[in-house]
């Protein structure tokens, strides 16, 4: 008997996984590289190196600075870190941001694993967490899709997404220098960004971001009951009324550039990823610019 995963897998493998295949002609399975350990040589300092790789002593000698090489690895080790909190199953259209998520993170994975990396998976949302150790394989690739699709377990109202403990959880879990996704919503409170900070500073992250767009832009529905889906306070608006509209407006506009200014800060490589985006080209567009942000 098929399994849900190994439908997912199979459908993301046709529809995701050899369309990416056509048009990055195998670039993907390269794009993201192992980090080797093994010092091979110094060379001056050109722009976009890494600043953690100077040698401070022979630029000083030199008085010119110069960044150390290392022997790059073959095997890369990959984590996926997934939100899977109440705000993510939110969704105005026929794919919520939870089922963005799992498929993005499945296609990912199984990106990786056809280069002979290795993923591991870690799920997080407001109840607890499930850890999956790295591995290859298009049997780990199902557990993680299976780990993605089970239910969460029922969330305590009134208790936000602790973003903070999400990103401190991957920085304890994740000991070795990897190559680490994020993929949240990244709604919750504030206190975030220096967590985020510190596991970039260890490992190379990339934030893909997943939204909704009702999320920004209110429909006009009249009056409407609204809920917040992690503390469970329901409020009944005017989604006509003018004022409303452009306080709303003017609280998105204040969020998207502290979202964007925090991810800046931590250095990471950040990607949007709309619920109604086509996700083929969003992965071509997502690998494509993060060959560029390397």
């Amino acid at each position: 008997m098929v399994t849900a995963p190994e439908r997912l897998l199979y459908r993301l493998e046709l529809q995701v996984v050899r369309r990416l295949d056509g048009v990055l002609q195998g670039s993907y399975r390269t794009l993201y590289r192992g980090i080797g350990t093994d010092f091979a040589g110094l060379r001056p300092y050109q722009d976009g190196d890494d600043v953690r790789h100077i040698d401070w002593n022979v630029t000083s000698r030199l008085d010119e600075p110069h960044v150390r090489i290392f022997t790059e690895d073959r095997d890369l080790t990959a984590w996926l870190v997934v939100d899977t909190s109440p705000s993510m199953r939110f969704g105005s259209g026929a794919a919520g941001k939870d089922v963005v998520a799992q498929e993005l993170s499945v296609a990912l994975a199984r990106l990786l694993t056809l280069g002979r990396h290795r993923v591991g998976l870690i799920r997080y949302d407001n109840t607890g967490h499930r850890i999956v150790p790295p591995r290859s394989g298009r049997a780990q690739v199902l557990r993680l899709a299976g780990e993605l699709a089970a239910e969460p377990d029922a969330a305590r109202p009134g208790t936000p997404t602790d973003l903070a403990a999400m990103l401190h959880l991957a920085a304890s879990t994740i000991r070795r220098r990897c190559l680490v996704f994020v993929i949240s919503d990244l709604i919750g409170p504030a206190g975030w960004q220096r967590p985020l900070i510190r596991l970039a500073h260890r490992h190379e992250v990339v934030v893909i971001r997943i939204v909704d767009p009702a999320e920004n832009a209110l429909p006009d529905q009249g009056l409407v009951m609204v809920e917040d889906s992690e503390t469970g306070e329901q409020v009944l608006v005017d989604t006509g009324d003018p004022e409303l509209r452009a306080a709303l407006d003017a609280e998105v506009a204040s969020r998207e550039q502290r979202i964007g200014e925090a991810l800046g800060r931590a250095g990471v490589s950040a990607h949007l990823v709309s619920t109604d985006a086509d996700l083929p080209t969003r992965l071509v567009q997502l690998v494509r610019q993060s060959g560029r942000h390397r």
